[in-house]
């Protein structure tokens, strides 16, 4: 009996974090109550407080999940693309997660509304970037590249450029920008800071 009250528990958590990213998407982050999200989900403010603190709380277990759908693809992960260092790996990354935006996209243009009034959901986001950045590095720091008072700094400038890409397309598609034209430049500058090809 108790599997089962357990299994109905994570159900329940599960609509409503399925229901609130709808809502964000549809209404936007700010215009979305938790009342709006424990509706769509068929239960009650009372209900959504048994599994959620906050909506900020909600939408930082949406970034959650939306970086394990990231890097389960990774193979092999950003680090060891980093470490290796060439340009074909490199490139096969972003392709990967070019081909991913269109799942993301409502997760992170959600994620960004909710920054600009949550703190806590601004310093998860500061957090996700930090520790790809990190991530990055130690792959520079197992090859040995590059002066390592600079290594962050490079890491952060390349995952800089992917991050606002990124963004760009989100609001605007492959319209304005040509994929494969993206892909090759942002694979260039990629390159020029992280690897010696």
């Amino acid at each position: 009996m108790a599997s089962l009250r357990e299994a109905q528990k994570q159900l329940t958590r599960q609509l409503l974090l399925e229901k609130g990213l709808e809502l964000f998407e549809s209404k936007g982050y700010a215009a979305t109550t938790i009342d709006d999200i424990a509706g769509a989900a068929g239960t009650t403010r009372t209900t959504f407080y048994l599994h959620f603190s906050s909506k900020a709380e909600l939408m930082s277990e949406l970034i959650t999940t939306v970086d394990k759908i990231l890097t389960t693809v990774d193979d092999p992960p950003l680090s060891t693309v980093v470490e290796l260092g060439r340009r074909n790996l490199v490139r096969a990354w972003l392709n990967k997660k070019f081909d991913q935006w269109a799942v993301i996209r409502p997760y992170i243009l959600a994620a960004h509304q909710a920054a600009a009034g949550e703190p806590e959901v601004a310093d998860k986001i500061e957090s996700w970037f930090e520790d790809v950045a990190t991530s990055m590095q130690e792959g520079l720091d197992r090859a040995g590249r590059f002066e390592p008072a600079t290594r962050h700094i490079r890491c952060v400038l390349a995952f800089g450029q992917f991050e606002f890409l990124s963004r760009r397309w989100f609001r605007l598609g492959w319209g304005v920008m040509d994929r494969e034209t993206c892909l090759e430049t942002l694979t260039d500058a990629w390159c020029h800071l992280l690897t010696e090809e």
